[in-house]
């Protein structure tokens, strides 16, 4: 018989966040189709609260479902403190999810890099959760951004990059044929993910990097750290700042910009201009 504790934390999904994060998982999936038949998809989890909520709802979905797609939920330590691993593992035990860990020196390889260590770590951990989804028979990677990561990285990009670009709900692989990644949180806001957590008594890793151990504490800020600031002193004049935040990268007149790129070619208002 299978634990009442797990079970109330899954009804919790189902019932008390239905609206917030049930329905908001099950659109995303819907909307920007991102599972078709006979998928095999690799759930992708850091330990952090985002990727252990995603694997609950796809053991959800599979159950109450479309039951014509494959799962494994798949761990890469890169090098987490021995607490760190220690606690995914207990988690992973109390929510009834079987793990598949793989093992990397991912922090080791990046600890005497002083330009950009977080950016080579990014892409080297994508790089190895590609690689050991794709050997075990996965044809898509998912990951367990939601709706917060994606305003915030449109600002990001406007006021740090220069350009307008967001994350995408689902990509082609570019250096793993046959390979997607898709991010079917998309929709769910970062507060009722936090709700859904007190609400279940649960903890989990926050900041697993070792080269950013203080971020928690408040002692590192970062870009994002600024942005998010920001977003919530916006919010406090608007309630539908973040609304119209997500919202502008699937309103751009093309008329009203002085330029755009797509497929690597850029266009400039004069190219057309008559």
């Amino acid at each position: 018989m299978r634990p009442e504790g797990v079970k109330e934390i899954e009804r919790s999904i189902i019932k008390t966040y239905r609206k917030s994060i049930w329905c908001r998982f099950t659109r995303a999936v819907r909307e920007y189709e991102l599972i078709q038949d006979g998928d095999k998809i690799a759930v992708c989890i850091s330990g952090g609260k985002d990727s252990m909520l995603m694997a609950k709802l796809f053991q959800e979905l599979k159950r109450h479902g479309k039951n014509n797609f494959e799962l494994v939920f798949l761990v890469m330590n890169p090098g987490y403190r021995a607490e760190n691993r220690e606690l995914i593992r207990r988690n992973a035990e109390l929510l009834e999810i079987p793990l598949t860990v793989f093992e990397t020196d991912i922090f080791d390889i990046v600890a005497d890099v002083q330009s950009s260590p977080c950016y080579l770590c990014a892409r080297m951990r994508r790089g190895y959760l590609y690689h050991n989804a794709k050997a075990l028979g996965c044809n898509k990677i998912a990951l367990g951004h939601h709706y917060d990561d994606v305003i915030e990285t449109i600002l990001m990009s406007i006021l740090y990059g220069g350009q307008i670009e967001t994350m995408m709900p689902k990509l082609h692989s570019l250096n793993f044929e046959g390979m997607q990644l898709i991010r079917p949180m998309y929709l769910i806001r970062e507060d009722s993910i936090r709700a859904w957590c007190a609400h279940n008594g649960l903890q989990f890793i926050r900041c697993a990097c070792r080269f950013t151990e203080n971020c928690e504490s408040g002692e590192k800020s970062s870009r994002r750290d600024e942005v998010k600031a920001l977003i919530r002193q916006l919010r406090g004049n608007s309630e539908v700042i973040e609304q119209n935040i997500f919202n502008s990268v699937k309103n751009v007149n093309l008329n009203k910009v002085l330029g755009y790129k797509k497929d690597g070619e850029a266009y400039y208002f004069l190219d057309d201009y008559r």
